[in-house]
């Protein structure tokens, strides 16, 4: 589902080039979950992004379900980004003025659901996600557990193929991080692609498989 061919991404930072990515060389099987693990700076946000298409790679080529997306147009990024894939990040990045039900529609208004539709959807994610109580509740009127809960939904709210996750318990208490990688657990089960980032150990051996990564280069 998932293949990159010697990647690199370099950031202009004044007259200084900076390597994020050094030649990075993965595939990702459709159903599969794996962990990218590494310490703060080694390249996996960046990672994240391309293989997420919120960013493009400098050189190198990025193929998803066989088609190369690492030179498409912004207008097909995008579309990518709303059909095939879901992002928990460790922010959340929720809206803060807008009800739980109101941020998990978000995705479903930018394809043009239909307003009953999606508001039957979003209510039947938040209900699988022990949120249906909380649907009325904004951000702020949330714990960081349920607030992370909240993005997940969202991530799911147009069914994607894939499931990016970006520290997605790193600003939560140790109880709510077991819950939400049990809820990441849950959906691999049910057939999702899932690839996590972290600098966690034990987040990361939740998955199938660990790719480690240190100054933007896979080592293992």
């Amino acid at each position: 589902m998932i293949k990159l061919v010697d990647v690199r991404k370099v950031y202009k930072m004044g007259k200084v080039d900076v390597e994020a990515l050094r030649g990075i060389d993965l595939e990702i099987e459709e159903g599969e979950y794996v962990a990218v693990l590494g310490p703060s700076g080694s390249g996996k946000s960046t990672l994240m992004h391309i293989i997420g298409c919120l960013d493009r790679p400098t050189s190198g080529r990025y193929y998803l379900d066989g088609r190369e997306v690492s030179r498409l147009s912004p207008s097909q990024l995008a579309e990518i980004r709303n059909t095939k894939v879901g992002f928990v990040f460790q922010s959340f990045n929720l809206l803060p003025h807008a009800t739980a039900l109101e941020n998990v529609e978000l995705p479903m208004i930018y394809r043009r659901m239909r307003a009953k539709e999606r508001k039957k959807r979003a209510k039947m994610l938040l209900d699988m996600l022990g949120l249906g109580e909380r649907a009325s509740h904004r951000p702020s009127e949330l714990s960081g557990g349920e607030q992370q809960r909240v993005a997940i939904a969202r991530a799911l709210a147009n069914d994607p193929q894939i499931l990016l996750a970006d520290e997605p318990t790193g600003n939560l208490d140790s109880k709510s991080g077991e819950e939400v990688v049990k809820m990441f657990d849950d959906l691999w089960r049910q057939g999702r692609t899932i690839v996590v980032v972290t600098h966690d150990p034990a987040v990361a051996e939740r998955a199938e498989r660990v790719v480690r990564l240190l100054d933007g280069r896979i080592v293992q």
